[in-house]
């Protein structure tokens, strides 16, 4: 079904460098057309983030995602950001309100989602693998939420500077000798598409009733998530993370409930027919 569009249709979109592969658009605009809402959302491939906000602003377009490598870059050319994405240090969500642009970020919030669909997180002990830029936002907001955080890395200063800034304690990837939390997280590309064959872990670190995720969708059942499943783990995808960060943004800009269902439809169909 293909949006109706007239001259009170409010735009949106995804800028970022390269955007080919986004699954936004698809999720977005069905979700505007399951909701009844006059939007339509379009991918922006911007090398340049300066003069791609001015645009935004000329245009008036509405709200936008914002991806790699861009989510730094663009905070400074906002009117305001949110206190989350301040303290993460990213924005991956602008809101045009009146021609006032406001920075947020959902990526952490996403993922603590994804992972309330399946298991509390308020104290419990979450080791995120990765020191990156998705680590630190999921870290973060499980701080936020409760979570007993610690960061886990193979390069061990990098990892130590990501948990000196979130308070957090720090463990070298070589150092995890055996199953110790109740939730780990793969926040990095480890096991992501053409590299299938590999996992960031070792096989004996996942015992039976762990909760296990991976930001990784493509391919959506990495070999982490596979492994974890026979052991007897509770595993969570990269989808879901996606999905929700997607929540929170469409929430955000319309003001109305998202359609969670239809949302996570329309991107699975978009990485089967991606997978075929």
């Amino acid at each position: 079904m293909r949006p109706n569009i007239d001259t009170q249709t409010r735009l949106y979109g995804v800028i970022g460098h390269p955007v080919a592969h986004s699954l936004s658009p698809a999720m977005h605009n069905r979700a505007f057309q399951a909701a009844g809402y006059n939007g339509v959302y379009l991918a922006f491939d911007v090398p340049e983030i300066a003069p791609a906000v001015a645009a935004g602003r000329a245009l008036n377009i509405r709200g936008w995602s914002v991806t790699i490598p861009h989510k730094v870059a663009v905070m400074p050319l906002l009117d305001h950001v949110d206190p989350v994405a301040a303290g993460i240090g990213a924005v991956n969500t602008v809101i045009n309100r009146d021609g006032r642009l406001a920075g947020y970020n959902s990526d952490g919030l996403g993922a603590v989602s994804a992972l309330t669909e399946k298991t509390a997180v308020e104290d419990r002990s979450v080791a995120v693998i990765g020191a990156g830029g998705a680590a630190r936002a999921i870290a973060f907001s499980l701080k936020q939420a409760g979570a007993r955080v610690t960061i886990v890395n193979r390069a061990i200063p990098r990892g130590e500077a990501l948990a000196r800034d979130l308070n957090t304690p720090f463990l070298p990837l070589a150092e995890l000798d055996r199953p110790m939390y109740h939730i780990l997280i793969n926040a990095t590309s480890v096991g992501m598409a053409p590299y299938v064959d590999v996992m960031p872990v070792r096989e004996h670190l996942l015992a039976p009733g762990m909760v296990v995720m991976d930001i990784v969708y493509n391919p959506l059942v990495t070999l982490l998530l596979k492994t974890a499943g026979k052991r007897g783990c509770v595993t969570v995808d990269g989808a879901a993370m996606f999905i929700y960060q997607g929540v929170f943004q469409f929430e955000l800009w319309t003001g109305k409930k998202a359609p969670v269902a239809v949302m996570r439809e329309t991107v699975m169909k978009a990485l089967e027919k991606r997978h075929d």
